[in-house]
Parts: structure tokens; sequence; C-alpha cells
């Protein structure tokens, strides 16, 4: 039986399993096995390597941090990198226009942040369908991930849901923190786990270092000391152990606002992590690359970036504060 196959059949395992506190155990013993096969899958495709770019796909780093644009073929990835940074990027009214990726230079607030336009995945994208295993690879590369989805299409065939569980599936972890576990390896003295947590441990069920020694074991772990200072889960748990997943800061933008109505602008407007906008109308999206907008300042937010000015010595606050009108987060004048 191959690794596809074995997933499935876990997969359809875990569906029919009911989940209650007698099960816990079990599923967490799935859930561990399912992360270890499609982490051998993922690989496996990318030729043991664990990522790595296509041809068309390796686009060397440049500027201070790097955005990757990542939706379905035709939901405005092309026109929206156009408008960003003034690079030309086919854009049509027909799917996978763009075909490799496209880099552009977005200049906001002094920086120069690499944007990428990604040729549009499908469902599947995970396992390769439509050179899904290139675009994740650069995702995985990107200092945060903007995606965009059609407000248009997303009510019926919920996009957003699909692409964060291509995501997921190999990896990437969408505007989450890295749990706050540690896993110590024993190389000397006796041997099994032991599990200890400063908090209670409700989501990993009634016997917490039963389901952590089993998880373990999954791993080939047989000797270990695992601390945990916060609450976690079986998936958490299985993300520190395996070791190679990327958490990533995620914008969510819903592009074309003025194909639906008002109502269904206010709903997606109040998704978390998100915003709405129209590339072709500039609603919260300027047209001039170098005029501030809100998709701009969103970007500028998840990136973490920070603007620091300095100041000559024997320069007083106010001389520098009328040379330098300061707009920064965090500045040397003791006046801001």
């Amino acid at each position: 039986m191959g690794v596809m196959e074995k997933i499935k059949e876990i997969e359809a395992e875990m569906a029919r399993t009911q989940k209650n506190k007698a099960t816990n155990y079990h599923l967490g013993t799935l859930k561990a096995k399912l992360a270890r096969l499609r982490n051998e899958l993922f690989v496996e495709q990318s030729g043991g390597s664990g990522g790595g770019g296509g041809e068309g796909f390796d686009v060397a780093r440049n500027g201070d941090a790097r955005i990757a644009l990542i939706g379905f073929p035709s939901v405005g990835k092309s026109s929206l990198l156009n408008t960003l940074t003034s690079t030309e990027s086919e854009a049509a009214g027909y799917e996978f226009t763009t075909l490799t990726c496209i880099p552009g230079v977005l200049y906001y607030k002094g920086s120069k942040i690499q944007v990428l336009d990604l040729p549009g995945i499908i469902e599947g994208a995970a396992h390769g369908a439509g050179r899904g295993k290139e675009v994740i690879a650069v995702a995985r590369s990107a200092d945060a991930i903007l995606i965009v989805l059609d407000a248009g299409k997303e009510g019926l065939q919920r996009h957003r849901e699909i692409l964060e569980r291509e995501l997921e599936t190999v990896g990437i972890r969408l505007n989450q923190r890295p749990p706050d576990v540690t896993v110590t390896l024993r190389k000397t003295g006796g041997g099994g786990v032991r599990f200890a947590s400063t908090v209670p441990q409700p989501l990993l069920g009634p016997e917490p270092e039963k389901i952590v020694t089993q998880i373990l074991r999954e791993y080939r772990i047989m000797a270990a000391d695992v601390l945990a200072r916060e609450e976690i889960t079986v998936d958490q748990l299985v993300d520190v152990v395996v070791g190679n997943r990327q958490y990533k800061p995620c914008l969510y933008l819903y592009n074309k606002i003025d194909m639906v109505t008002i109502e269904e602008v206010d709903e997606l407007a109040r998704m978390p992590n998100s915003m709405v906008g129209s590339v072709a109308r500039n609603f919260n999206i300027s047209e001039d690359p170098k005029e501030d907008d809100l998709l701009k300042q969103n970007l500028w937010k998840y990136l973490g970036l920070t603007r620091i000015y300095t100041k000559r010595k024997g320069t007083c606050d106010a001389q520098w504060e009328k040379e330098n009108p300061c707009d920064a987060l965090f500045c040397a004048s003791s006046l801001c």
C-alpha cells in the first residue's frame, strides 16, 4: 500500500470515529500517523529536499521583506501586483494567466517589500496538483502571505477553507505562534517519556502522559522529557515533534467587492484577519503605488516592520523634529 492510500485510509477512519473522551487517545494516535505520512509524502514529492522551486519559481530574495500572493485562478492577483508595484504581470479574463512566479517591489515607508505573484492553485495543491508544490514551496520562504479571494464566489465555493487546508497539509500555520512546548531527547539514563505541564491539559484527554508517549513513539522517540507551558492540542504537539512547521502571518483580501451586496461586504469585512477591497474600482487599494491606502497599512502591520529614525549627536529634540517630521512607530526623539 502506497503512502497516499495509507493517508486516505487514516482520513476515512478519523471521519467515521466519534469525538469523545473515550476515543481521544485513538484519534491522537491517528493524527500523529497522518502527520508523519504527509511529511513523508511532501519530502518524497519534492525530491527529498522538503521544498525547492521548479522552472520559473527560483526568485532571488530582494528587499526588506517578502510577501507571497496566493489564491485561486482569476481572483485578481496579477492586477493587484500591477497596482502595488507597477510591475507588468499579464492579467486576463481567463484562468491560469500567470504560469510562473512574477516578482515586484513595493516601496512603502522607506522600505522595499518584495511581492510575488504566484499561479493560481487548486484543490489538491498540497499533493502537487496544478503546480501546487512549487507555489507552496515559495510560500514557505515568504515573511507574510496575502491570500486573495473573490468576494462573489466565496459564499458558495468556500475557497478560504480550501486554501487553509492545503497550506495546513504541508505544514504552514497561518496566524499562529509556535506552541510553548519543549521536547528534550535523553541519550543516557532510563528510558520512557516523562511529561510535565505547568497548566492543566484538558485537550489531551484524561491521561495526557499516555497520549504524549504514544505520539512520540510514532516518531521513534522512546526517551524524552516533554514540558508544556500552555494548554495545547494533539495537533500542536505533533507540530512540535515534527519540527519543520512554518508559522506565517496571513492577511485575507476579499477582492471584487463591487460585484456583491453591501450586506455581503459587511459580513466578509468582519471575518478574522480580513479586509475587503476592489483593485478595479480602487476601493481600499490606491491606483498609485506611491499613495498610502488601507491594504498597504495592513501589509505593513502583518509584516511587523518598524521605522527607526536616528538623530545627529548634539541635535536638540526641537530642531530634529523640525527637520524630520515623524510618522514612525518608534522614534529616537523623546517628543514622540
